[in-house]
């Protein structure tokens, strides 16, 4: 059942990014340079699981938001978290060649396209949260760019990758590396959770709640991944594995062990079900969706 939920979510926000890129300019566009369009799309309509809008779109549904203002808020996520995978890819950051079984977009097309790709992606995700096609009230519109910006830059996600970065060269102790790691990718998580209370205008108090489960599952999400990163090969994650070792980086699996990180995920999914527990059945496609985080094998 869960299973289903995320392909169809899937399926709807490939369709919407599909529309979303295509050739003719948008309304305000002089044009769309052709080449620079086709890396973007290389970047964004390349499979995924399409996870952050997912979440965006049940924790919306969980208060009854409207479903059209979450699919594209969701796909405005999407927008930036591919410009993050296609500058994280950069040779002077993981330098990375693979990404979800293809070639990295600086290695389809070349550096400078995958970095101005990466720009326009990053300023799409808020054209599309402002357009006037995105149902919003205008006090959600808002609150969304914000929480999205925050999520995004210095405090987020760009400046977890700054300390991951640091941490080639120094590696963190434990506290740091949960610093980082709730920034780098434990940021865009918690937003993807916030915005569905925001989107169907719910009380603060459930935009608390569901930005504390963003906060978990965040975590549960990086320690799995540290997991692949250890036990999975390349053709199953589609990307390159082992490189955290080889780079030295701590992380919580390195520092405190594999069965500690098994353990610590079967007890931040424990807390994530019991977080969301009082919203009773309506909350069983997200408490699906942390146990998806915790055991997935990509």
């Amino acid at each position: 059942m869960f299973d289903d939920h995320l392909r169809d979510t899937a399926t709807r926000v490939q369709a919407l990014l599909t529309d979303l890129l295509q050739p003719a300019a948008q309304i305000g566009e002089v044009a769309r340079p052709e080449r620079l369009l086709a890396a973007m799309r290389h970047a964004v309509l390349n499979g995924g699981k399409r996870l952050r809008p997912f979440l965006v779109v049940e924790s919306a549904w969980l208060f009854g938001g409207d479903k059209d203002a979450a699919l594209r808020v969701g796909a405005a996520l999407e927008c930036l978290h591919c410009y993050s995978l296609v500058h994280d890819d950069l040779p002077a950051m993981d330098d990375d060649d693979l990404r979800r079984g293809q070639p990295t977009v600086h290695i389809a097309f070349d550096e400078a396209t995958a970095i101005l790709a990466g720009d326009s992606l990053l300023t799409f995700a808020f054209e599309i949260i402002a357009a006037p096609q995105t149902p919003l009230a205008d006090g959600a519109r808002t609150a969304l760019v914000l929480a999205l910006a925050r999520a995004a830059g210095l405090g987020g996600m760009a400046g977890g990758q700054a300390l991951d970065l640091a941490a080639e060269k120094q590696a963190p102790d434990e506290a740091g590396i949960v610093t980082l790691q709730a920034m780098k990718t434990g940021a865009l998580l918690r937003f993807a959770c916030e915005a569905g209370p925001v989107i169907a205008g719910a009380a603060e108090g459930d935009r608390q709640t569901l930005r504390q489960f963003g906060e978990l599952i965040g975590r549960a999400f990086q320690l799995a991944d540290d997991l692949l990163d250890l036990t999975a090969d390349a053709a199953t994650m589609g990307k390159a594995t082992g490189k955290d070792a080889g780079r030295g980086k701590g992380t919580l699996v390195g520092l405190k062990g594999q069965a500690w990180a098994e353990a610590e995920l079967d007890r931040l999914v424990d807390a994530a079900v019991e977080l969301l527990a009082p919203y009773g059945a309506r909350a069983e496609t997200l408490i699906g969706a942390a146990r998806f985080v915790a055991n997935r094998k990509n």
